[in-house]
């Protein structure tokens, strides 16, 4: 499925199967889970896309020189050269490149990828199970590590990312607040489901002070709302690629010590921390499937909120 430039339905197209360079390896993909920043590139939020692209970062398949079962995140490469790369920042390094964005994804029977930023899956998951793990996983398990040692954490947005976030806090035994579009009473019933002690609209305030926030939802206005119900010293972290602009809002609501800080892509490390834990703590996702050829069709699926939990093409 390519996307030929932004705001245009992608296109189902046959094209001849990628050949690996030196370096890389060619996977078969299984499955490949649809992330919001699918929907930023596609709407053109983010500019700067190879095109024509295969999208997609959250894939899930076997090597096939090997059999080996791999995931593709995010991160595709970087120049292991730089002040940020050499100081434990990849993440950070000024010429990475990154899967379904400068390099053709996962939404296709076949991709490329440079196998020193796979990731090996975990034994019992399904290849429908593992994709969601290697970005709504990485990326929220990142932003949690980003929240410190905060007991009470607040969710604003429950999909894809805070669904399995939300297991990891609740094993490590914190309390997860989760707050949804208001009047949703699906998600917040869901989220109770996926270990929140409370939920409720973003609107709403919650039952105790929050000691940090994570904001999933692309709404810049989240963050003051979450300023206002978080403790002095709290952290309020914004875990999404793009978001709309943040309103002005009166100083007082920094003061005593708040801050506010970005999650920014993923290091290898990330990755292999949260797999290790997903191989201890089993993670359980809701799940709705869709075809490759079916792929616009989950796209706006999630840009409108029509299900709860994440959408995984299957091949």
């Amino acid at each position: 499925m390519i996307l030929r430039g932004a705001r245009q339905p992608l296109q189902l197209v046959n094209v001849p199967t990628p050949q690996p360079k030196k370096g890389e390896v060619l996977i078969r993909v299984e499955a490949c889970a649809v992330c919001r920043t699918d929907l930023h590139i596609v709407d053109g939020e983010l500019t700067d896309p190879k095109l024509p692209l295969i999208i997609g970062h959250q894939i899930a398949g076997v090597i096939e020189s090997s059999g080996e079962r791999v995931g593709v995140p995010w991160l595709g490469w970087t120049d292991e050269t730089c002040h940020y790369c050499t100081t434990g920042r990849e993440n950070l390094c000024d010429r990475a490149r990154f899967t379904g964005y400068t390099i053709d994804g996962g939404y296709a029977e076949y991709c490329v990828a440079d196998p020193r930023y796979c990731h090996p899956l975990p034994d019992g998951y399904a290849f429908e199970e593992a994709a969601p793990l290697l970005c709504g996983g990485l990326i929220g398990f990142r932003a949690l590590r980003m929240a410190g040692d905060a007991r009470r954490i607040g969710f604003y947005g429950f999909g894809s990312s805070a669904q399995m976030v939300a297991q990891v806090a609740a094993a490590e035994g914190r309390e997860v607040y989760a707050f949804t579009r208001d009047g949703d009473k699906s998600a917040q019933e869901f989220a109770m489901r996926m270990c929140a002690k409370w939920a409720g609209g973003s609107g709403d305030t919650p039952p105790e002070k929050l000691d940090a926030a994570i904001i999933f939802a692309p709404v810049g206005a989240l963050v003051v709302t979450a300023l206002r119900n978080i403790v002095k010293g709290g952290v309020v972290v914004c875990a999404g690629i793009h978001m709309s602009d943040i309103p002005s809002f009166p100083y007082e609501l920094l003061w005593e010590e708040r801050s506010i800080r970005s999650v920014a892509n993923l290091t290898r490390r990330d990755g292999q921390e949260f797999l290790e834990i997903a191989r201890k703590t089993r993670i359980v996702t809701q799940r709705t499937t869709f075809a490759l050829e079916k792929a616009n069709e989950a796209l706006s699926a999630l840009r409108s909120g029509e299900f709860v939990g994440t959408a995984v093409i299957t091949i």
